[in-house]
């Protein structure tokens, strides 16, 4: 029978090998010091061939067999209910990339940070846009590897409000200390009102054309590698790029270019083409990122950086 949370597969999975571990040491260490002190040189000086014994050889097999296929059954209980998404769960995307997470509703809604509904079971469909990420959040047990071209899965049940902690477990560049984020669950009544208002807001900017390119640049995760006042991090600032002199590499070779509209938006879906002298070519294309509407709204904003 499948749990209905896996969450409670998974500590009872640890707690069963704890158990096992703690009482084999303290077997083991018994066994040690009782045989050093009875098998001293002192009390026995001269050696004696001890033969085998039938039955203590046919324990060692049994028991260690019998601990083995109770840890296998009792992992198998919690990888099956990882592996078993309920049928009524949330669906959400999970996408990894250089260095932030982005979650992606049903309703269109994109966000830096999982907001869930307590009490419904949450299940997250996986990817990266680069290299090799991996989805942890401690607090459910829960890692899944993000891989790029491929989709993976895993689900989740939010038992209790509040706010916990989402890493990327897996070395993925200069800034994978900074891969974090949050799952904020709250009441299933608040999170539908914040459903339906972020999914309502976000269809009317782009049916009125009022999108925000800040926005658009923290969401989409440009500001995990570029600033906007000045600062050099991994990528170069966008504070007064637009309209200004860049030297790039291209095929290998320098040459100077003109930052303007079609610069940005060839760096933007094809970052590898023209590299900025003194940054590495890390960027992975933005092509499946960001539409040909929010490129535009992005480059207006980009202007008003000058």
């Amino acid at each position: 029978m499948v749990s209905t949370n896996s969450t409670t597969a998974f500590n009872n999975v640890f707690l069963f090998l704890l158990v096992i571990s703690v009482v084999l040491l303290a077997a083991i260490t018994f066994t040690m010091i009782y045989f050093v002190i009875k098998y001293n040189r002192k009390k026995n000086p001269t050696p004696v061939n001890i033969e085998s014994h039938l039955l203590l050889e046919i324990t060692w097999i049994v028991i260690p067999t019998a601990l083995v296929l109770a840890m296998f059954y009792y992992g198998w209980i919690g990888f099956t209910s990882m592996r078993t998404v309920p049928p009524d769960a949330m669906t959400v995307k999970a996408t990894g990339r250089m260095w932030s997470w982005q979650f992606e509703y049903e309703n269109g809604i994109k966000s830096k940070e999982l907001k869930v509904p307590l009490g419904k079971p949450v299940k997250l469909l996986i990817t990266s846009l680069d290299v090799l990420h991996s989805l942890f959040i401690p607090v459910y047990r829960i890692k899944e590897d993000a891989v790029p071209g491929r989709e993976t899965y895993l689900w989740f049940l939010p038992d209790k409000e509040g706010e916990y902690d989402l890493f990327c477990s897996e070395y993925c560049g200069v800034q994978h200390s900074s891969m974090i984020s949050k799952v904020i669950v709250i009441g299933e009544d608040d999170f539908h009102a914040w459903y339906r208002e972020a999914g309502r807001t976000e269809t009317g900017a782009k049916e009125e054309g009022t999108l925000s390119g800040d926005k658009l640049l923290e969401d989409r995760g440009c500001l995990d590698c570029h600033s906007v006042d000045g600062t050099i991090e991994v990528g170069p600032s966008f504070k007064g790029l637009f309209g200004r002199k860049v030297v790039v590499t291209s095929g290998g070779k320098e040459r100077e270019l003109i930052a303007d509209e079609t610069y940005i938006k060839k760096s933007i879906i094809h970052p590898d083409a023209d590299v900025v002298k003194g940054f590495d070519d890390i960027m992975p294309s933005q092509e499946e990122n960001v539409t040909n509407e929010e490129l535009d709204v992005i480059i207006e904003y980009l202007k008003e950086l000058r």
